[in-house]
């Protein structure tokens, strides 16, 4: 077995997890501060979003300095106790690198923009004599991916935000420099690494208009990005470490060659194809109905090719930049404990290895924010303006963003139910939902029946039984594209994992199949061999 298929990696934006010092923003203090509780939740890693020097234009993922922490979340002396503590408790600390862009703040950009010949290659900078921007290609968040300096009368690639300057790793320089900045962290005692968008850094040789789409047809898995990677872990040495790549718009086949362990690149990967199922065309801002036969398609394709060849997914639904879960796929409001229970054991019970997002293991909800004084995120912001351009409304613009907006992921940890939720003694950077009075860790750690204590047991259930953490998985045709089930199997036992997701009662003749089976979990207190109830999830189990 590798030694991360029976572990589950917990997701923590310090920004908003825990604040010590009274300044409404969480810090690494505040992670220390709640060990003791993601030690009594089980996990074995935690993995912390940038917390490096950054203007904080894209909260962290516009880093400055990768070698120094921003005294907004604490010193480099509270990281080194945060990773020593963590290790006490037989809990890895996983740190986030952002290596295909850096901040225009960046002293390597700073010495381009001077003119140094040798940092204006550390970027990606090209002239373009008719005054126009090399390429039509789009930022990701929203405009032209090219930004002119007129000092130097050329363009340089943002495929992100203009203050976030993509890197060429074509210069062997700044890959050395990147693999100094694993080593540096590794020397600390780091465990583990996810690497930012990793799958762009590879750009092409000739850069052209693209006249299908926004230009990520040419650099998305680029021409040498396996090679890349292969000599990222191989000089750094994090082969036995837990490295998980966030890969965007990326294909099976290539996530395939990114995991499988014979190709000495990453533990696993994160892809995004399956929290595209409610964006109407394609479209981000753009809303519908999700789609949930199109759902189980791109599960059943993704899980079932990454294991036919020994690949392996990170499986999630939330993180910093996704809407929360329940609020998206379940019913955060009539069925809030159900469809969040639900949610969780469906990708829990898959073959990859679990991610919890903060927050997820206690059915925290999207904030619901009425009015765009109360969003912060960057990209809203600016796609808020854009809606209004295209001719929106003001409130069709609110309410696309009320389900999109990556601020519904980045509200304060719930911790209690007093007036700033445990987090914080002032105002919090980020408002923090009503919910927050019976949605928090204190009350759930008292109920048994809990979305917490659900957390709890399926990552139990993942060290307990193999058929979980290295089984075989075959999805299951229902007649209903409301029901999602596959079997997980290995030399003891075999399961079926049955979620129907939406409300609503629905019989399903399958379940006359396991009519000798045991349950294992469900998540209603009173046990139906009957029709599939609202959001109902039901695991059987038959030993070999």
């Amino acid at each position: 077995m590798n030694h991360f298929q029976d572990k589950v990696i917990y997701q923590i934006y310090p920004k908003s997890f825990m604040d010590t010092n009274g300044d409404g923003i969480g810090d690494l203090r505040g992670v220390i501060q709640k060990l003791d509780y993601l030690k009594y939740l089980g996990v074995d890693y935690i993995w912390l979003t940038p917390f490096f020097v950054s203007p904080q234009n894209d909260n962290g993922y516009d880093v400055a300095d990768y070698l120094a922490v921003d005294p907004l979340f604490g010193t480099m002396e509270d990281c080194e106790e945060l990773i020593d503590q963590a290790d006490k408790r037989g809990i890895g600390v996983m740190l986030d690198m952002v290596f295909n862009h850096t901040s225009t703040s960046h002293q390597w950009f700073q010495k381009a923009l001077s003119g140094d010949p040798q940092y204006m290659d550390y970027y990606i900078f090209r002239d373009s004599p008719q005054g126009q921007p090399p390429t039509n290609w789009e930022s990701k968040f929203g405009g032209n991916a090219w930004e002119y300096v007129p000092s130097l009368k050329k363009w340089y690639l943002h495929l992100f935000d203009v203050t976030q300057a993509d890197l060429n790793w074509e210069n062997p320089n700044v890959r050395e420099e990147l693999k100094n900045v694993i080593r540096f962290w590794k020397e600390k005692g780091v465990k583990g690494f996810r690497f930012d968008v990793v799958n762009l850094i590879s750009k092409p040789e000739v850069f052209e208009d693209d006249h299908q789409g926004d230009g990520r047809r040419f650099y998305t898995d680029g021409p040498h990005v396996h090679e890349y990677l292969k000599e990222l872990v191989r000089d750094t040495g994090i082969d036995q470490m837990v490295t998980v790549g966030e890969m965007s718009s990326t294909t099976l086949d290539n996530c395939i060659r990114y995991s499988n362990p014979e190709e000495k690149e990453l533990s696993m990967c994160f892809n995004f194809h399956h929290l595209k199922v409610d964006y109407k065309d394609g479209k981000k801002w753009e809303l519908m109905e999700p789609d949930l036969a199109a759902l189980k398609k791109i599960f059943a394709t993704w899980q079932e090719g990454m294991a036919e060849n020994n690949g392996w997914n990170a499986v999630f639904w939330c993180n910093h930049d996704q809407p929360r879960i329940v609020s998206r796929l379940g019913d955060d409001k009539t069925y809030w404990k159900e469809s969040a229970k639900m949610l969780a054991a469906a990708v829990h019970m898959m073959r990859g290895t679990p991610y919890i997002y903060q927050g997820e293991e206690i059915g925290m909800t999207n904030p619901h924010y009425d009015r765009i004084s109360l969003y912060k995120d960057v990209e809203s912001l600016n796609y808020y303006e854009i809606m209004l351009e295209q001719g929106k409304t003001k409130q069709q613009a609110l309410e696309i963003l009320e389900a999109r907006s990556r601020d519904n992921s980045r509200t304060p940890m719930q911790w209690d139910g007093s007036d700033f939720a445990g987090f914080t003694q002032a105002e919090p950077w980020l408002s923090i939902p009503d919910n927050h009075r019976y949605i928090n860790v204190e009350s759930e750690k008292e109920q048994g029946d809990s979305i917490l204590q659900f957390y709890r047991k399926l990552i139990q259930l993942r060290k307990e039984h193999t058929a979980i953490s290295q089984g075989t998985i075959e999805f299951v045709e229902t007649d209903s594209d409301e029901i999602m089930a596959y079997f997980r199997e290995s030399k003891e036992e075999k399961l079926l994992v049955v979620c129907h997701m939406k409300d609503g009662c629905l019989p399903w003749e399958g379940l006359e199949e396991t009519k000798d089976w045991d349950i294992l979990l469900t998540n209603y207190s009173q046990e139906s061999r009957g029709n599939l109830r609202p959001y109902e999830m039901r695991i059987y189990r038959k030993k070999y």
